[in-house]
């Protein structure tokens, strides 16, 4: 579960050993319409669509098409951000959603960036950034937890 907190009692009640600060969702997205990510347009759209629909309060947007071809986006949200770049050329796209808190899922934003991309296969690791010891309240010292591998 990922949650910010600053109280014992908050962790207590949850009866977690572990909790994280972020949600870190590296998406890999194959076979996808070569138009929708050669559109500067589109693309940030659907990037801006998928944080909203993730649950994230937008707060700037900054995208860039490349010549020939591909796209560079960032969404940034309060929770912290989504970012994209794509190879149309090869149906590609690497997408990053991070989010921190409880408000905002970006799985949710991954199952809906494959629809949008029509991707036909795509593939995500989900790392937990952040990790606070529940004993200690104090953040570990150690590299991110990898949550959830899906392939499909």
């Amino acid at each position: 579960m990922t949650i910010v907190s600053s109280s014992l009692d908050e962790l207590e009640k949850l009866h977690l050993d572990k909790v994280n600060l972020g949600q870190h969702v590296l998406a890999e997205f194959f076979e996808c319409d070569p138009n929708t990510l050669n559109s500067n347009d589109r693309v940030e759209k659907y990037m801006i669509e998928a944080a909203l629909e993730c649950g994230a309060t937008i707060v700037q947007k900054c995208f860039h098409m490349f010549n020939p071809y591909g796209v560079s986006g960032v969404v940034i949200i309060s929770e912290s951000h989504l970012a994209i770049h794509t190879w149309p050329e090869l149906g590609y796209a690497a997408v990053d959603l991070f989010t921190c808190g409880t408000k905002c899922d970006p799985k949710v934003a991954y199952e809906f960036l494959k629809k949008k991309f029509n991707s036909k296969k795509a593939s995500f690791t989900e790392l937990k950034r952040g990790i606070i010891d529940r004993e200690t309240l104090k953040l570990a010292e150690q590299p991110f937890e990898i949550a959830e591998q899906f392939e499909g």
